[in-house]
C-alpha cells in the first residue's frame, strides 16, 4: 500500500468522522490493520491529528471559504480540505504542493466536476497564510 492509498483510507475515516460527528473506533482498527507498517505512523499521526484539531481545522476552512458556509460545503469536500490543512500545516514530511495534488486527485476521484477547483483555492489561501496559521493554532 502506497502514501496515496494510506492518504486516500484517512480521507475515508475522515469523512466518516464528518458525517458521524465522532470517530469510529472500529473502522480505525480495520484500517490499521490493512496498513502496512511503513505507513502506520502516518496514518496514526494524521488521524489522530485532525481529530484532535477538528474544530479548529473546520474554522480555518471556514475562514478561507469565501462565499460558502461550511455547512454548505460537501462533506466530501471538507473532509478531503481537512487532511490537506492538516498535511500543510502540521505534517513535515510532506510538501505543500504534494497535499494539494493529493487533495485534487481525491476531488476528482470522489467529489463534483467543481470541486477541485473550489478546493484549490481555498488551500492556496491556507499555504499562503501557513506560518500565521501555525502560529495561531499552537495557542489554541
Amino acid at each position: 500500500m502506497s502514501r496515496r492509498e494510506t492518504r486516500e483510507n484517512l480521507f475515508k475515516m475522515v469523512y466518516e468522522r464528518a458525517v458521524a460527528g465522532a470517530p469510529n473506533p472500529l473502522t480505525y482498527a480495520l484500517i490499521e490493520g490493512a496498513t502496512p507498517q511503513s505507513q502506520l505512523e502516518y496514518l496514526s499521526v494524521a488521524y489522530n491529528g485532525v481529530c484532535e484539531k477538528y474544530d479548529w481545522l473546520c474554522g480555518v476552512l471556514a475562514r478561507f471559504s469565501e462565499g460558502f458556509d461550511l455547512d454548505r460545503i460537501y462533506k466530501v469536500d471538507l473532509s478531503i480540505m481537512l487532511v490537506a490543512v492538516y498535511e500543510i500545516l502540521f505534517t513535515d514530511g510532506v510538501p505543500d504542493t504534494v497535499a494539494v495534488n493529493e487533495a485534487l486527485e481525491l476531488a476528482k476521484t470522489y467529489s463534483t466536476e467543481k470541486s477541485a477547483a473550489f478546493i484549490n483555492g481555498v488551500l492556496a489561501s491556507v499555504i499562503k497564510r501557513k506560518k500565521e496559521l501555525i502560529d495561531e493554532s499552537e495557542i489554541d
